[in-house]
Formats: structure tokens, sequence, C-alpha cells
């Protein structure tokens, strides 16, 4: 089916429907992830982009990349074990490696320059802040709430829906929080860019930070805008 995506198109739904739309939101700051349930103008005027040049770049590399007949998950469609699966199985293996190995690098760049650039100190707090953040979201997803999906799947009972929408709701508050700290450390960072001269470490640092925030986008979105939705549509 031909998709032209036009200033009414939902920014998730456009992810969902053309995954590679990501990397061009990502370009432009565009939230796909917990602001993905807007029109794509409200996007484009919180960013005071051009609408005209935003709608025709993703519209251009749209028939690019169908011309390329790029495959895809039709994540729509998968069933609710195969999106948790993939989802942990990349995104919570990938937080659960990266967090921990980050974490002394983000330290050991606030000791050695912080007394010169204060503001590490605040990339310091924001990083940890996350990282405890995530690590208790991902053991509860894991072992309460993905499990509560999949018995709602088979058991769709008023009962365990009521249950699922709570929970939904409570994750989709932990998702926007955690998005909340990974904007504020891109503006804390301007935009990931260290300063002229930096030590290898302290671009280590935020490489490895830019691709946390990469890596986060992606794996909200998948939860926000696909499997929340479809779970608590199916009641």
């Amino acid at each position: 089916m031909e998709h032209t995506f036009t200033e009414t198109s939902i920014v998730g739904e456009i992810v969902t429907q053309f995954p590679k739309a990501s990397d061009l939101f990502k370009s432009y700051r565009i939230d796909f992830c917990c602001g993905g349930n807007r029109p794509l103008i409200d996007a484009i005027n919180e960013r005071n982009l051009s609408a005209t040049e935003v709608i025709t770049a993703l519209n251009t590399l749209y028939d690019k990349t169908k011309l390329l007949n790029e495959s895809e998950i039709d994540w729509k469609n998968a069933s609710y074990r195969e999106l948790i699966d993939y989802v942990i199985n990349k995104h919570h293996r990938y937080l659960n490696e990266e967090l921990p190995q980050l974490s002394p690098y983000v330290t050991k760049v606030l000791r050695i320059h912080g007394a010169s650039q204060p503001h590490l100190a605040q990339i310091h707090k924001l990083f940890h802040e996350l990282k405890m953040e995530l690590e208790q979201h991902l053991i509860k997803e894991e072992t309460e709430d993905f499990p509560l999906i999949l018995e709602f799947e088979q058991h769709p009972t008023d009962e365990n829906y009521a249950k699922l929408r709570k929970v939904v709701d409570e994750l989709e508050n932990g998702h926007n929080h955690a998005g909340n700290i990974i904007k504020e450390l891109r503006k804390v960072t301007n935009d990931f860019t260290p300063p002229e001269g930096a030590c290898g470490t302290y671009r280590l640092v935020y490489q490895r930070l830019e691709a946390l925030e990469s890596d986060l986008f992606e794996h909200i979105h998948l939860e926000n805008n696909i499997l929340f939705p479809r779970a608590i549509t199916k009641a």
C-alpha cells in the first residue's frame, strides 16, 4: 500500500509504518517515542521547523527506501510474544550491559574534568538517575508487566484488562520520565558535542550517551506506540 505522509499523520504511526523515519526524526530532534501520539505538524511546530522541508524529506526517504525494497519486520501484526522477546533480547539486553559499563567512565570524566566544567556534575547526576530508574524498570517489565500482557492475550477477562490498563499507564509514565532525562542529557551535553580538546574518555562518554539515546527511543517507540496500544485495544 502506498504511504504518503502529511501534516496530519501521527508521528508514532509513521515510524511504525516506516521504521527508517526514526533516523530522520532524530536528525530533526523530533520525539517519536514519548511524543509519538500526535500529528506530525505539532511536532514540527514544537521544534520551529519548516513543515515543507521535513515532510518532503520524509516522503523522499520513504520513496528511496521503497525502491531498495528494504525488508522490515511488521510489528503491527507480529505476535505479542515475538515483540516482547525482541524488546528483551535487543533493548533490555543492551541496557543491562551498557548502563553498568558506561557508569565508571561517566564518573571518571567528572573526577578528572569536573572542577573546571561544572556541567559534568549534572551529566553524572542525570545518567545515574536514568541508570537506576531503567534497571528497576526492566526488572519489573520482565517479571510482572510482560507476563501480564501475555496472560491477557490468552485470557482477556475484565479483571485482567483492569490490571493491564493500570500497568500500561504506569509504564508510559516511566517512559516519559526516562525520555525527559535523556532529552535533558542532550541539552546539557550540547547535542552530545564534546568541547574542543576533549580527551578520549570524554568523547567516548558522549558517543555512548548518544547511542543510548538512539536505542532508548526505538525501545520506547516499540512499547508505547505498538505493544501497549495493541494490548489495550484488544479487549
